[in-house]
């Protein structure tokens, strides 16, 4: 009897140790990585990056269950008429030092700050910030501008989108809180979709859903 209650034990410890390891990992689809909040330090020890490729054959990196919920976002859109692709998506800290440096050189350190993310606190460097490009009359089309033009289609995206954890990052009237303008391309992995649809619904910022505003 005393075998079996020790082993009851060690099986409920066990159980419980491990929803507890499950409700730590699942935590991460929510950090947040902004102007004022760094990457957390071991980031990458965190999460398992994977492999895929842009419409133009080159290769992307992006964190495993962020592409494959991608994956099937992509696939339900087909059968609204809209061709999404993975543009840019995960980028090292030393790669956003390359990027910032590009356009400090070409356009200025004004132009930097307000329209590139500091090295260490640009949400890319989450594996979980996908910014998308359309698939127009079979050519892909990152073009800044035609993509904001392009209301209907991303329409679209941002309605199908919470269904497979992801949410808009930059809406078009936060930018006071996100410090960025809006971005239609740029969905961010939450990991839930019941929380992803509880941003979307109520219309906040993850900012706002955290409770991260100051």
């Amino acid at each position: 009897m005393k075998k079996i209650v020790v082993f009851i034990m060690c099986f409920i410890t066990f159980a419980l140790a491990a929803c507890g390891s499950a409700v730590n990992d699942d935590s991460k689809y929510l950090v947040l990585v902004n102007k004022t909040h760094q990457l957390p330090a071991n980031w990458e020890a965190k999460i398992t990056l994977v492999v895929d490729k842009d419409p133009w054959g080159d290769d992307v990196i992006i964190e495993e269950e962020t592409l494959e919920q991608f994956k099937k976002l992509q696939e339900a859109l087909l059968k609204e008429g809209v061709d999404i692709r993975l543009d840019s998506v995960y980028r090292s800290v030393d790669d956003q030092i390359n990027l910032w440096n590009y356009f400090k050189e070409q356009y200025g350190e004004d132009y930097c700050k307000q329209y590139v993310a500091v090295p260490g606190y640009s949400e890319h460097h989450t594996g979980l910030a996908v910014d998308v490009c359309m698939m127009i009359d079979g050519e892909p089309d990152n073009d800044n501008d035609h993509m904001i033009a392009n209301r209907d289609l991303f329409a679209k995206v941002h309605a199908l989108m919470p269904e497979y954890g992801f949410i808009l990052r930059y809406h078009e009237d936060k930018e006071d809180v996100t410090g960025y303008s809006y971005e239609p391309w740029h969905l961010r992995y939450v990991g839930s979709p019941s929380v992803a649809k509880e941003i979307t619904e109520k219309g906040l910022t993850l900012e706002e859903y955290l409770g991260e505003t100051d």
